[in-house]
């Protein structure tokens, strides 16, 4: 009888141990989420996006198996708080490196933005020398409205970085830089075919 008293006792704690290992580990959910919306908050979306993502899709397979072990009479979340816990540490790893990214972004801007005035002022020099005859007018007017769509991406660009917007200031000074070179390069040609020095 002693013995079958002990065995239940025996039993009902190892239910208890069991049932406690099981409890979802919500504080460490939490605090994974509250990381990953720093991440966000800090723009690692904007300049790290793969990293940011990789953090996403880490938190959302995380909360399928929490989800999936729910369900279960005996569970234990064990390894999820581990994953939970690397994934925690990680997110601010992203969020510290977003500063060294913005930063190096911020330079990338500022040099372009800074070549592309001297690529500018030369194609502004190279549209004077350009040969009128029959079709030249048409032409020139054509580069003149291309060196204009330049200077107001250029504007745009100096715009979104005054604002602090480093990642679009460089995709936007990037394409515009593109099209300035372009137009220098068909603008020399043209002159070189025409035998004008520029």
């Amino acid at each position: 009888m002693k013995n079958k008293i002990l065995m239940g006792l025996a039993a009902i704690v190892m239910v208890a141990v069991l049932a406690s290992c099981g409890k979802k580990p919500q504080v460490q959910i939490d605090a994974t989420n509250a990381a990953i919306t720093a991440a966000k908050t800090a723009e690692a979306d904007v300049y790290l996006p793969a990293e940011f993502a990789a953090l996403q899709d880490s938190m959302k397979a995380i909360d399928a198996a929490i989800t999936a072990k729910e369900g279960k009479m005996f569970k234990n979340f064990k390894a999820e708080v581990a994953k939970l816990e690397s994934l925690n540490t990680l997110a601010g790893n992203v969020t510290n490196n977003v500063v060294a990214k913005k930063d190096e972004v911020k330079k990338g801007a500022e040099t372009i933005l800074n070549d592309i005035k001297a690529v500018v002022a030369e194609n502004a020099k190279l549209v004077t020398k350009l040969p009128r005859g029959k079709e030249g007018a048409a032409i020139i007017e054509q580069f003149k409205a291309d060196l204009g769509n330049v200077d107001a991406a250029v504007a745009d660009a100096q715009a979104s970085f005054d604002k602090g917007t480093y990642m679009d200031a460089l995709n936007k000074i990037k394409a515009a830089k593109e099209k300035a070179d372009s137009l220098n390069s068909e603008m020399k040609a043209a002159l070189t075919k025409a035998k004008i020095r520029f």
